[in-house]
């Protein structure tokens, strides 16, 4: 279960302290919050809270201060690529690299019915937060096919 909610489609990868999350953010207009921010910027909480359509790249590494990204280019079709190839990769039960543009490269692991993965994150240019790798534990195989397969169904 991902430890965030962006009420957009999610594939988080890891455990509450460490993890990478490819996220598409849904703002919701009648959250408090929102309306303020609306009032605030001069528009209606409808227009200021938008489509939803801006993707991210989320991480934690341990010390519970996420970090993150705007991914301003990628469609909903480049994310469902990007699953897909994870799929394949768990599927083949040995170790395999899968890569989202020039931003993440996820390498994965098999540890017996489980995955262990290490993903590396280089911010793109603009943005001011240093290039890491953050390791997961054991994540449970079946699980992660699940939660893959829910994302897909999401970007319909």
């Amino acid at each position: 279960m991902s430890p965030i909610a962006v009420g957009g489609p999610e594939l988080f990868i890891g455990d509450d302290t460490t993890y990478v999350a490819l996220v598409r953010p849904e703002l919701d207009a009648a959250d408090e919050g929102v309306r303020a921010a609306a009032e605030q910027a001069g528009v209606s909480p409808e227009e200021f809270a938008g489509p939803g359509n801006v993707w991210a790249l989320l991480t934690d590494v341990e010390d519970g201060e996420g970090d993150g990204f705007e991914l301003p280019g990628l469609r909903d079709i480049e994310a469902e690529d990007f699953a897909e190839r994870l799929l394949a990769g768990l599927a083949g039960a040995a170790p395999f690299t899968v890569e989202a543009g020039d931003v993440l490269r996820l390498e994965g692991r098999p540890t017996g019915d489980d995955w262990a993965f290490t993903a590396h994150v280089t911010p793109p240019e603009g943005h001011d937060g240093p290039a890491q790798s953050l390791e997961t534990g054991p994540l449970p195989g079946a699980r992660l096919l699940a939660d893959i397969e829910a994302f897909r169904r999401s970007l319909v």
